[in-house]
């Protein structure tokens, strides 16, 4: 690793710029072919090309996105005009990178806890990923709520297996995003939630630290502290921010050097609030930024709806989400930006 070093923390401070985010592109099969369906698309190889190509060749969306994360069937494909997804991304100034999980399973021993899968084989798929272009990958374990959970054990054999697939990248010198996420599906309170997002965390930066991870080179992308979805009592974007900067200062190293939220289920405008409440609080120690899936892609997936004819006006929502987290990552977002687009 130590060869790569100055490569990874190039990388990963170009992954969080000011003023742009991480594009999430890399839902896997199942997960594209239902958002597909549900705009009455038919999913196929060339219709989930079609979609990430229209968001990828948005005009000037290098300046917004920083990076892309793909999925194994989208970096072996290429364009429309016969070029690598990974090149025509470098060409416009956009890093790419590459989920490298393999899903979430049943945890054995435990009750409705999962364990993300995808270690075996992973030094070998590395050097073919980083042969098509990649120079950061992702892997995301997932943290239930509720009834006891999370256990230890959960956050245990999941930070693990962060901390294993951390090591493996950077050995080959491409840059982690370490994603633990605790699940925000139930009806509990901000203060459960801000206690299960801790000691995942706390669990997860103990193996990084044991398994010898270089910190400067990789990207955190967690959840941030929210009320369960079903909640009656939902926090505002200020304490959202509050209680979020205010656990990760006494968990994240400060030689982290950036911190890519993920949106999970809340809408456009609530993930583009809280980001932005989060970049106004004072004497950040790290980037504060966004690595969004459906918060950026929802929209133009329905204006799309499989449409030749809708493209532009698709990659125009898409531009108009990318401007309004690009906002927000400067601490700038407003609910009158969401104006500014017409249908």
């Amino acid at each position: 690793m130590t060869e790569h070093r100055q490569e990874l923390e190039e990388t990963a401070r170009a992954m969080v710029a000011k003023g742009q985010g991480i594009l999430a592109a890399d839902e896997s099969t199942g997960t594209m072919t239902k958002r597909l369906e549900k705009v009455g698309v038919e999913s196929n190889e060339e219709t989930r090309r079609t979609f990430r190509e229209l968001l990828v060749t948005t005009p000037n969306a290098g300046d917004k996105i920083s990076g892309v994360i793909l999925y194994d069937e989208t970096i072996k494909q290429k364009t429309s005009d016969g070029k690598p997804f990974p090149e025509m991304l470098q060409e416009v100034g956009i890093i790419p990178g590459i989920k490298v999980d393999t899903g979430a399973k049943p945890l054995a021993g435990s009750d409705e806890e999962k364990v993300t899968e995808g270690l075996d084989g992973l030094r070998e798929r590395f050097e073919e990923y980083k042969e098509l272009g990649a120079r950061f990958a992702k892997w995301r374990g997932v943290i239930n709520i509720g009834d006891g959970k999370p256990t230890d054990y959960a956050i245990h054999v999941n930070a693990h297996a962060l901390a294993r697939y951390a090591a493996l990248a950077q050995e080959a010198g491409i840059v982690p995003i370490v994603e633990p996420e605790v699940m925000m599906d139930g009806d509990h309170t901000i203060d459960v939630a801000e206690e299960a997002t801790g000691r995942t965390l706390e669990g997860v930066f103990r193996e990084l630290e044991l398994q010898q991870i270089h910190l400067p080179g990789m990207v955190l992308k967690p959840n941030m502290v929210l009320a369960g979805y079903e909640c009656p009592d939902q926090p505002s974007a200020e304490e959202v921010a509050e209680r979020t900067i205010n656990l990760f200062r006494g968990i994240v190293p400060e030689e982290v050097p950036g911190i890519a939220f993920l949106s999970g289920g809340q809408t456009d405008e609530q993930a583009a609030a809280n980001l932005s409440a989060m970049n106004n609080v004072e004497d950040l120690p790290w980037e504060i930024t966004f690595s969004y899936g459906r918060a950026l892609i929802g929209s133009p997936l329905k204006v799309w709806s499989g449409e030749e004819d809708n493209i532009q006006k698709a990659q125009e929502a898409f531009a108009h989400r990318a401007k309004c987290n690009a906002a927000a990552r400067q601490g700038e977002y407003s609910e009158d930006m969401e104006k500014e687009l017409v249908a």
